[in-house]
Order: structure tokens, then C-alpha cells, then sequence
């Protein structure tokens, strides 16, 4: 654990993002699908936290309404101690640099028609940071950082390979020294050797810019090798989250067993228990009643039906959302 000192740079607290459905001839609201309902965590300077989950647990939806992409139905953002929600849009943009999102997909996230230098100087120049030329100067800089040469500044994306292209995307997102940076699958894409590049550049590029990191992923191999803190994440909700050891060598809720449990073990001498979750992620729109999981959960009972149980503090910083660590059934 590399931030157990620092203090706290990003403060959610009950963070919901709910999407109004639309229904009948005069398009009026039938329901709300609930990929975001309530979720609360706090992040330390120059911490890796990573949020993990299956497909459609919210956690990309989370990301994009932390940094207003998309508006909250609820909650706060504290970043630096001001709420990012109580700032006016005009305003918010001006902030906009000090936070930036890498995507999944760079090719879809760079345009075409711009060459590498069009596009990593673009923030520069949009947000009046420097002249052109001092911008092009800066842009030679970055792109070297990342492990391509100046010869490539004047070819366009398709020219370039899938982890060529992500060093790209690293670059226009760091070139206006952002002080949070969250990446949404940013490796999920790759191949394996180019995934381990991208993953030993994102960690140099960390501590030489004092970078915070909020890692968005399923694969938790790669978040394990990332990672300070994790959080997981199912049905729009915080099921359970601890610093990344305590995670993965003493997982307390029963959803992030089963999600362990289903990483392959290369050991042979070591032989792991698969837990198979019976069912599907129920409809965001349709959540069961009482915990999210008890559709699915081996150790469901009565009190799963009727109460969602309260994400609490069970050991020291891990934190779990479920009925069997409560002190009521202890």
C-alpha cells in the first residue's frame, strides 16, 4: 500500500444516477432504471481505486456522473473539499482539465481526421494554457513520455495499433497535468503483453505527475496488480470494499467470493473452490426487494427479502453491504 498517509483528494457520498424511462403516447416517466442508487467512498491522494463488477453493475455510469458527464439524481462529490455538483456548468468547465477519462475503445475517442499533434495539443489550446507553438513543444514532450516518438505526431489514429492508439489517448489526457484521472476498461481491449506495457506506463506516469486513479474494470487480475483499494459493485450499489490485499485474501461478501473464486488458478498444488452464482443480474429498473443480491446469493435468508442491509465498517477499512456481518446476527 503505497497511500495510507495521504489525506482524502475525492469524497462521494450517496451518489444515485437514475434514468428516467418513457413509455405511453405522451412519452410520460413509467420508471426509473437505477444504475447508480446510492453509493458512497472516499479516495486518497495519489491512490489507484479501482471499481469492479459484472456488465451492467453501473460502475462505468459511476464514473462518467462523478465527473458530470452525466448529471446525478442525487448525492455529492467532493473533490479538494468543494462539491463538484454546486458549481455552475460555465464554471465547471474551466475545471474540466484537472479531470479527465480515458475510454475503453481510443479509436472511437480520437477523431479521425486529426493527427497525433492535432490531437494531444487540442486541451492545451482549448483550455488557454499556452500558445500554439509552446503547445507543440509540450506535445513532442508527452508523446515521448509515453513510449511513441516525434515521427508519429503527424500520422492519424488508423495508422497506429490498439495499444499505440491507448499511449495516444494517455497522452491528450495527461497533457494538461490532470489531478484525477479515471479509466474506464482502459486495457480491457488489448492483448496481454500490451496490457502489462500500458499498466507499467500508468503506474510511472502516477508518481511522476502525482496522478489519483479511479481503475474501472471486470478483470480482476489486472485490478489486483493496479490497485491501492478496491470497491465492488452490483445492481447500482457498493456490495463491498477493502484495501486490494485484504480483498483478495479475505473476501467477505458472498458476490465477491464468487467473483474470485472464478479466477483462474495456474497452481496446481492449490486447488480453489468455484463458486457458480445461479441467474442473472436482475433488470436495474426492476431491482428485487431488500439486498440486491439475495436472488443469487448461496447464503440468502429471510431478512436478505425485506432489508437492504447498510454498507458498514466491519474490520479496519473494509467495508461490506450484507445481513451476515451484522452485529444484530452476530
Amino acid at each position: 500500500m503505497r497511500m495510507s498517509n495521504q489525506p482524502v483528494v475525492l469524497e462521494v457520498k450517496n451518489l444515485k444516477k437514475h434514468f428516467p424511462i418513457k413509455g405511453g403516447v405522451f412519452k410520460t416517466t413509467q420508471g426509473y432504471v437505477k444504475a447508480v442508487d446510492g453509493i458512497s467512498f472516499s479516495i486518497k491522494e495519489n491512490e489507484t481505486f479501482s471499481i469492479v463488477g459484472e456488465s451492467g453493475c453501473g460502475k462505468s455510469t459511476a464514473g462518467r456522473t462523478i465527473l458530470r458527464l452525466l448529471e446525478p439524481t442525487e448525492g455529492e462529490v467532493w473533490f479538494n473539499g468543494e462539491n463538484l455538483y454546486d458549481i455552475k456548468k460555465r464554471e465547471f468547465r474551466k475545471k474540466r482539465k484537472d479531470f479527465q477519462l480515458i475510454f475503453q475503445d481510443p479509436y472511437s475517442s480520437l477523431n479521425p481526421r486529426m493527427t497525433v499533434q492535432e490531437l494531444v495539443v487540442e486541451p492545451l489550446l482549448t483550455h488557454n494554457l499556452c500558445t500554439k507553438k509552446e503547445a507543440t513543444e509540450k506535445a513532442k514532450e508527452m508523446v515521448e513520455r509515453v513510449g511513441l516518438s516525434e515521427k508519429h505526431l503527424t500520422r492519424f489514429p488508423h495508422e497506429f495499433s490498439g495499444g499505440q492508439r491507448q499511449r495516444i489517448s494517455i497522452a491528450r489526457a495527461l497533457i494538461v497535468h490532470p489531478k484525477l484521472v479515471i479509466l474506464d476498461e482502459a486495457v480491457s481491449a488489448l492483448d496481454v503483453s500490451v496490457q502489462s506495457q500500458i499498466l507499467n506506463l500508468l503506474i510511472d506516469l502516477q508518481e511522476e505527475f502525482e496522478l489519483t486513479y479511479i481503475f474501472i474494470s471486470h478483470d480482476l487480475n489486472v485490478v489486483k496488480h493496479l490497485s491501492d483499494r478496491v470497491g465492488v459493485m452490483y445492481l447500482g450499489q457498493m456490495m463491498e470494499l477493502a484495501k486490494t490485499e485484504d480483498l483478495y485474501n479475505e473476501p467477505l461478501h458472498p458476490y465477491t467470493q464468487a467473483l474470485l473464486s472464478a479466477i483462474p488458478n495456474l497452481s496446481t498444488s492449490e486447488k480453489k473452490e468455484r463458486i457458480i452464482l445461479q441467474g442473472d443480474v436482475p433488470d436495474p429498473s426492476n431491482p428485487p426487494s431488500g439486498c440486491p443480491f439475495r436472488l443469487r446469493c448461496p447464503s440468502a435468508h429471510d431478512r436478505c427479502v425485506s432489508e437492504n442491509p447498510v454498507f458498514q465498517e466491519v474490520k479496519d477499512d473494509h467495508w461490506v453491504a450484507c445481513h451476515l456481518y451484522d452485529e444484530k446476527n452476530s
